[in-house]
């Protein structure tokens, strides 16, 4: 309820909807990994979708997809599908 409330407040819809656009386009780009990370973590609480246990494999594909290639290689190959361990 709270929470709800606080999103509702201090969130209008039209910033929320901004934010999740830039978090469904979020690409590492001249970011380091822990930069992009980070970035990633902070607009992902706008797409409720994403932080639920049932959208944890669904997060790490996203994240991998935003890494540079010749980083999204190196990581790739491990196939790590829990993120905080990513």
């Amino acid at each position: 309820m709270f929470k709800r409330e606080f999103w509702v407040k201090y969130f209008p819809a039209d910033v929320r909807n901004r934010k999740v656009m830039e978090f469904l386009e979020l690409k590492q780009g001249n970011m380091t990994v822990a930069e992009y990370a980070a970035k990633f973590e902070s607009l992902s609480v706008f797409s409720p979708y994403y932080n639920t246990p049932e959208a944890e494999y669904d997060k790490c594909v996203k994240f991998e997809i935003g890494l540079r290639p010749e980083v999204k290689h190196l990581i790739g190959f491990s196939e790590i599908r829990d993120f905080p361990t990513l």
